[in-house]
C-alpha cells in the first residue's frame, strides 16, 4: 500500500431525514441501514482501507460520537479520530485535517469521503480513486468523483463540464445548485452533467494552497495551530479556536472559486442514502415493490412501502401504498414517502413532546 495515501472520513452528520432510526444521539452512519451486517461507517472504512493504509484514515466527527466511532471501528487508534467541538460545515474540518496530514506527510494525497454513502462495486470505486490519485500526484488539481445521473434528481447539486472534453478526466466548467425538475431534465438531456457526490481528491499541498487563496482568514486561524497538531496540546487549541471558523461548505469555500477543478465520471453504482426513498431503492423488494428490513410482515393490498423495525417484530399492513413504516423504541412512524422531506420538521416537533 502507498504510505502517501490518506483519507478523511466525514462522520459528523445527524441524518435527521432518517428519523426515528437516525437521531442526534445515534446518527445513521452508525446504523446498519440496509440489513447487511455492517454499519455505514464500517462499510466506508472497509472500502477505503482496500487502497489506503488503515492508520492513514482519519475520522472527522462531532465530539459526542467519539465513543461510537471507537466502538464500531476498534482497529482505529483514538488519535485518528478528529473531534469537532462545534458544528461548522465541511470547509473548516477539511482544512484542520489537511494541516494535520501535511505535518505528518507533506507528500500526502487525500480523499475526502462521507461515511454514509452506499457503493456496491467497491473494486470499481478503488479503480476510480486510484485514477484520481495518479492524476493529483502529477497535477495541481482539485478533483471530485462525479456520479452519472440516472434520473432528473432535484435533491443533488450538479457538476457541468464541456461537451467537447473527450478526456477521461474532465475540466469542471461550473458547479450548479440543486435545480428544479425542469432544469434537472435539461441537465440529463445535455449529457455533460454529473451529480455532485461530495467525494473529493487532491494533494495536501493543493488543497492548502486553495484555502490560502480563497479563505485566507480561515487558513490563518488553523495555520496558527501548526505547532500543536499531532501533539498533546492539539485538543486544547482546537477547543479554543474551532468555533471561530466561518460555517462554510467546501464547495462554497473552495471548489466553486478554483480554476483547477477536475471531475472523473464514476463507474460505480452510488446512493447517498439521504432519505427513506433512496434507501428503498437499494433494498431488495417483493413483487409489489415493498422493501422490508428486520421485520416479519404480513402484507395485503400493500405496495411501494419501506418497512423497518428492530427485533423482527411482526408488522401487518393492509391498504397502504408508498409509505414509510418504521418502528423504533417508543416511536412508530407511518408517513407518506411523497412527503418525506417534511420528516426533518416532524423530528423537531417530536423532540418537544
Amino acid at each position: 500500500m502507498n504510505k502517501n495515501y490518506y483519507a478523511i472520513l466525514m462522520a459528523g452528520g445527524v441524518g435527521s431525514r432518517f428519523w426515528p432510526v437516525s437521531t442526534a444521539e445515534f446518527p445513521k452512519q452508525f446504523h446498519d441501514m440496509l440489513g447487511s451486517g455492517s454499519t455505514l461507517i464500517q462499510k466506508t472504512f472497509s472500502r477505503l482501507s482496500k487502497l489506503i493504509p488503515a492508520e492513514n484514515i482519519l475520522i472527522l466527527t462531532n465530539e459526542r460520537y467519539n465513543d461510537l466511532v471507537l466502538e464500531q471501528l476498534p482497529m482505529v487508534n483514538p488519535d485518528q479520530v478528529l473531534l469537532e467541538p462545534a458544528m461548522r460545515n465541511t470547509a473548516p474540518c477539511i482544512l484542520y485535517a489537511s494541516l494535520k496530514i501535511q505535518k505528518m506527510n507533506p507528500n500526502a494525497l487525500m480523499v475526502v469521503a462521507p461515511s454514509d454513502h452506499w457503493i456496491e462495486d467497491e473494486n470499481a470505486f478503488c479503480e476510480n480513486l486510484q485514477h484520481c490519485f495518479d492524476f493529483c500526484e502529477k497535477e495541481n488539481a482539485l478533483m471530485t468523483l462525479g456520479i452519472q445521473p440516472t434520473f432528473p434528481n432535484t435533491g443533488y447539486g450538479y457538476i457541468e463540464y464541456s461537451k467537447l472534453d473527450s478526456n477521461p478526466i474532465k475540466k469542471v466548467a461550473q458547479f450548479r445548485e440543486k435545480p428544479d425538475y425542469e432544469t434537472a431534465k435539461t441537465f440529463l438531456e445535455s449529457g455533460n452533467f454529473l451529480w455532485n457526490g461530495g467525494i473529493f481528491i487532491w494533494s495536501v499541498n493543493s488543497i492548502i494552497s486553495a484555502f490560502e487563496k480563497f479563505q485566507p482568514q480561515m487558513n490563518s486561524l488553523f495555520q496558527s495551530g501548526m505547532d500543536n497538531y499531532n501533539t498533546p496540546s492539539e485538543k486544547q487549541f482546537i477547543e479554543a479556536n474551532y468555533a471561530k471558523a466561518d460555517n462554510l461548505s467546501i464547495d462554497y469555500a473552495v471548489m466553486e472559486n478554483a480554476q483547477n477543478v477536475y471531475v472523473l465520471p464514476a463507474t460505480f453504482d452510488w446512493n447517498d442514502l439521504g432519505t427513506w426513498s433512496s434507501l428503498h431503492e437499494k433494498l431488495d423488494k417483493d413483487d409489489q415493490n415493498n422493501a422490508v428490513v428486520n421485520a416479519t410482515v404480513i402484507l395485503e393490498n400493500a405496495s411501494n412501502n419501506i418497512i423497518r423495525t428492530d427485533g423482527k417484530k411482526l408488522i401487518v399492513v393492509d391498504g397502504l401504498d408508498d409509505y414509510i413504516i418504521v418502528d423504533k423504541n417508543n416511536v412508530l412512524l407511518i408517513y407518506p414517502k411523497s412527503k418525506e422531506q417534511d420528516i426533518k420538521r416532524i423530528t423537531a416537533l417530536a423532540t418537544n413532546k
